[in-house]
């Protein structure tokens, strides 16, 4: 695409230009929830998009004068969109890094489809109660996420806590808007309670059946491995099978030919500094009549002291030839993310490899 075709586009489309602006600076800048300058830029979203709300309906009832209502009805949905796709896509960052993709795929989708349709309403009652629900669902994430940081906890409460806090914040913006345009608010009133409860049960529903992410905590290596343990200076000793180069390819079955009578499953799981939790891995065994079936479960506390991801494994000492999956969760069971392996014992493994983390 040339200069001038961009900037074509640009401006026949700068909501558009606008809202990509806010998902490029998240790629460039956001690293981990819990440092100060992520935290700064997340929230700086939330504010702008609260500000540039309000400021675009008072200017819509020229509660600045003519003037300079103009100018504000002309550049603050600019402002609007900006802040909504940093705050949209650094949920999608943060929530993607936190949990499995298959497991989390509902409330991706959610956060996806905001996005998709994010220009399609053009009347402007439709548009208001548009804007106000991504500002909702923008304002219900980041709650999710910055909460049990500060706080430095997670589960129920916690989820229930952010909840009621999102719908403090956008019950106090509503307000400001009444009184800004009362008739017009009026007209749209009761399709915004409905869509905002809908959302609110829909997203707490996500949440008890375990199809939100587990943020903060996030899954940094998951491997199924012949053998690790923890030596005396504390570092993991992890020994695995050498691998064909094609085994790294997609769609293509990691296999493992154990020599001993055990393998293990080794993980590294990322959380905020203040944080602690336990979370558990799940060993599964694929049985073709009933699916994946447990076969043991094992859980153990972590904190965030580790920059680097606080470190942990689980011992299989009994199994048999077929698929297995070990997967890593918290104590509601939401999945962090699975890893899976086909053990065939009956050919030899081609060496070992050993490394220590």
């Amino acid at each position: 695409m040339s200069i001038r075709s961009f900037v074509l586009f640009a401006s026949r489309n700068w909501l558009t230009v606008a809202f990509i602006a806010g998902f490029v600076t998240d790629l460039i800048l956001l690293n981990r929830i819990d440092d100060v300058i992520d935290n700064v830029i997340l929230a700086a979203y939330a504010l702008l998009a609260t500000f540039s709300i309000l400021v675009f309906y008072a200017g819509t009832a020229e509660r600045f004068g003519m003037t300079v209502s103009r100018l504000v009805v002309k550049n603050a949905p600019i402002l609007m969109q900006y802040a909504f796709g940093g705050l949209l896509s650094g949920m999608l960052i943060f929530y993607g890094r936190s949990g499995d993709w298959v497991a989390s795929a509902p409330f991706m989708l959610l956060i996806l489809g905001v996005i998709v349709g994010n220009e399609l309403f053009e009347k402007r009652s439709e548009l208001l109660v548009w804007q106000l629900t991504v500002y909702f669902i923008g304002i219900f994430s980041y709650a999710l996420l910055i909460v049990p940081v500060i706080l430095g906890k997670t589960g129920d409460g916690i989820f229930i806590l952010s909840g009621l806090l999102a719908l403090m914040v956008f019950a106090f913006v509503v307000q400001i808007l009444y009184r800004i345009i009362p008739n017009f608010l009026s007209k749209s009133i009761r399709k915004l309670i409905f869509i905002i409860g809908t959302l609110y049960i829909g997203m707490s529903s996500l949440y008890f059946f375990n199809l939100i992410p587990p943020i903060p905590l996030s899954l940094t290596e998951l491997d199924i491995v012949e053998s690790v343990y923890r030596d005396n200076d504390g570092n993991y000793r992890i020994t695995d099978e050498a691998q064909a180069w094609y085994r790294i390819l997609p769609f293509v079955d990691d296999v493992m030919n154990p020599d001993g009578s055990t393998i293990g499953c080794f993980a590294r799981v990322y959380a905020p500094t203040r944080l602690e939790t336990k979370i558990f891995h799940r060993w599964e065994y694929y049985d073709a009549d009933i699916g994946w079936r447990e076969v043991f479960r094992f859980g153990y506390p972590i904190t965030g002291e580790n920059s680097g991801g606080y470190r942990g494994y689980t011992i299989l000492d009994s199994f048999s030839d077929g698929l297995w999956r070990c997967g890593v969760e918290n104590e509601r069971g939401q999945v962090l993310g699975r890893t899976v392996v086909r053990i065939d014992s009956t050919k030899r493994g081609g060496g070992s490899v050993t490394r220590i983390e």
